[in-house]
């Protein structure tokens, strides 16, 4: 999608309007005094910031109580998922639910199935390994213990480019890399828990979905006793490349206690199928065919739906907890609904239709893949900040809000050093950006919006200049 950034002040009514509340802080031209206090201790230029303040009512004080460089288009990391999230929760509603499909092709007696299972991928961001334990309950519920056929992965709703895991940064094995599938189970990804017995001097590792065909070691040695936790992933010598097997070199320090350790799969395409047969095996099932990808014969009819969480409650994990795949599943999801295949391009084009209905044509975001996880993706400071003032006044509003990280309280945000409480902000962070998007509750009683990127090579070092910038949007008195 080609991005639109004609920054006409004319065009931006609720941002750039004259002052019409006396009682308002006038306009603050420069940056306050303890933000470019902030900057300088971390060693950030001012043109590394841009940021914008203002009333989150838009028909109220709109004049900007701090503007600067917020017409520069910049990568925004993460809270590119505002708008992801806020686009979906307009155009599908808060109690939108993914429906997964299951099929039962043949004749089944005596606990036996003669034929085929079918599952469906429609998009689901949340069929994590809890779900999959229900799929498969449901399953033996039509009184199939035994399945002689095989168990066929529709993978057909979602036609996206296969993706390289290590393309972003070259750590294939985090799940904050996995790539979007119709048929997206626990995140492609893996969770090992680690519980020491000190009296036995190992640690029993429990592997979390189960995995066919995969060995697994069950125990792991203790380190000496007296040895620190300290970097403990880097102690136990994990070899985790091999789809196929799972080897600790190393030993598990005593000190760290219990421990959990999520990993992507080595094998993301296979990870479903093997998820799937690993858990109708643990279960008790039986099946004498395999796991295979295919499609769903016309007319076949499902034997039961598999339902997710509403949008509203996914949007809450999206935003929370910047789960990056979860994002790319439901900007993908735009455009299922409304082409009934997704692709990016579609999930950009359907993105790109609802800005310009709800905020004109002015400001178009370069969404890219709607999680942030991109080095091309941009959007202004200027746009978000009209964009969340436009949510403001918006019926999920308060479905988007309950979404976002709480000031030194919760989710990303939990141990930020600004006043516990006081804002509901979105977090980005890249190699070279730091970010923060929301409403902050002023002193005063008034919400402002903030919107605040930092891109630089050192921009790691940014926090501080952020929590100085929620402090002072907060001091409004």
């Amino acid at each position: 999608m080609v991005a639109a950034f004609s920054w006409l002040c004319a065009g931006l009514p609720g941002l750039v309007q004259a002052q019409t509340a006396a009682s308002a802080p006038a306009p603050q031209a420069v940056l306050p005094a303890e933000v470019e206090a902030a900057l300088a201790r971390a060693k950030l230029p001012r043109d590394a910031l841009a940021v914008i303040v203002v009333d989150a009512q838009p028909g109220g004080r709109a004049a900007p109580r701090l503007a600067h460089r917020a017409q520069v288009p910049v990568n925004p990391a993460s809270v590119m998922k505002l708008v992801t999230t806020y686009a979906a929760l307009e155009q599908l509603g808060p109690a939108y639910t993914w429906n997964t499909p299951v099929y039962v092709q043949g004749t089944v007696q005596d606990g036996s199935l003669r034929g085929n299972v079918y599952i469906e991928g429609r998009g689901d961001p949340k069929l994590v390994m809890e779900r999959l334990w229900m799929m498969m309950r449901r399953l033996q519920a039509q009184g199939i213990q035994v399945i002689v056929g095989d168990i066929v992965l529709d993978r057909s709703a979602f036609d996206v480019p296969e993706q390289d895991p290590a393309r972003f940064d070259g750590e294939p094995l985090r799940p904050y890399n996995a790539a979007p599938d119709a048929l997206l189970i626990n995140y492609k990804s893996s969770v090992m828990t680690f519980v020491p017995e000190p009296a036995a001097g190992l640690a029993r590792v429990q592997y979390d979905p189960p995995l066919a065909g995969v060995q697994r070691q069950a125990t792991v040695a203790l380190a000496a006793p007296g040895a620190e936790c300290g970097d403990w992933r880097a102690a136990l010598r994990a070899e985790l490349t091999d789809p196929a097997r799972v080897v600790f070199q190393g030993v598990y320090p005593g000190a760290c206690g219990e421990r959990v350790w999520p990993v992507a799969a080595a094998d993301p395409r296979g990870f479903a199928g093997r998820a799937v047969e690993g858990m109708w095996r643990e279960l008790g099932g039986k099946l004498t065919g395999s796991v295979r990808d295919g499609k769903v014969p016309q007319g076949l009819k499902p034997a039961f739906f598999v339902t997710s969480p509403s949008l509203a409650e996914v949007v809450r994990d999206v935003n929370k907890f910047s789960n990056n795949v979860m994002a790319q599943q439901v900007f993908l999801t735009l455009s299922l609904h409304k082409n009934g295949v997704a692709t990016f391009e579609g999930a950009r084009e359907a993105l790109r239709q609802w800005w310009v209905a709800r905020l004109g044509d002015a400001d178009l975001p370069l969404a890219d893949n709607g999680a942030g996880l991109s080095r091309d993706a941009r959007l202004t400071a200027q746009a978000l900040a009209r964009m969340l003032q436009v949510a403001w006044a918006s019926p999920v509003m308060p479905e988007l809000v309950a979404s976002l990280p709480i000031s030194g309280v919760d989710g990303t945000l939990r141990r930020s050093q600004s006043r516990a409480g006081t804002a509901h902000l979105k977090t980005g962070s890249l190699r070279d950006v730091m970010a923060i998007a929301g409403y902050v509750h002023g002193a005063s009683g008034r919400r402002y919006v903030l919107v605040a990127v930092v891109n630089h090579p050192s921009a790691g070092t940014a926090r501080p200049v952020l929590d100085s910038l929620i402090d002072w949007t907060a001091r409004d008195q």
